[in-house]
């Protein structure tokens, strides 16, 4: 695994995941976040965004979390592996909540400066409806894809294959 891709519902890990098969594979991290936002939660433009991920995608080895929808084919034409935590929505509702606590005012690692973390509604709202907007589109491109892919359906069987790795 050269250029692998951690995708999944807001809250699920995705991050933390990334940053330790990064760790492990002795592969640097790519956060999707970091490319999208500016300081202070302004958005890139599309343009933007595409041009700043291009160069990433680029790059000859990477771990990439998140998800962006409209880019995933994009991705999955130049990664060699996908790890999709596909978890519970109560438990990445958990998890995405926890965060916001922990990280309530600052900014994450794995977040562009500036954007320090914040209740959002309409965020809430997002992992709520992921299940139901997002993953058949996900399961969808991720059937027709001829790579290697691990779908997680617990924080179990993902800790259980990064231990493999290690």
């Amino acid at each position: 695994m050269r250029r692998v891709l951690v995708i999944g519902c807001p809250g699920a890990g995705k991050s933390t995941l990334t940053r330790a098969l990064a760790e492990t594979l002795g592969l640097p991290a790519v956060y999707l976040d970091r490319l999208w936002w500016k300081s202070g939660w302004i958005n890139r433009t599309r343009a933007e965004f595409d041009a700043r991920l291009d160069a990433a995608l680029a790059g000859d080895a990477w771990v990439m979390d998140g998800n962006y929808l409209r880019t995933l084919p994009r991705r999955l034409e130049r990664c060699d592996a996908v790890l999709f935590l596909d978890y519970p929505r109560r438990l990445c509702l958990f998890r995405a909540l926890r965060r916001i606590l922990r990280w309530r005012g600052r900014t994450r690692p794995d977040m562009a400066e500036g954007c320090p973390e914040r209740l959002d509604p309409a965020f809430i709202r997002w992992i709520w409806d992921f299940h139901r907007t997002q993953r058949p589109r996900v399961l969808e491109l991720l059937s027709a894809w001829k790579g290697e892919a691990h779908i997680f359906r617990s924080p179990a069987q993902c800790a259980d294959f990064l231990n493999r790795l290690e």
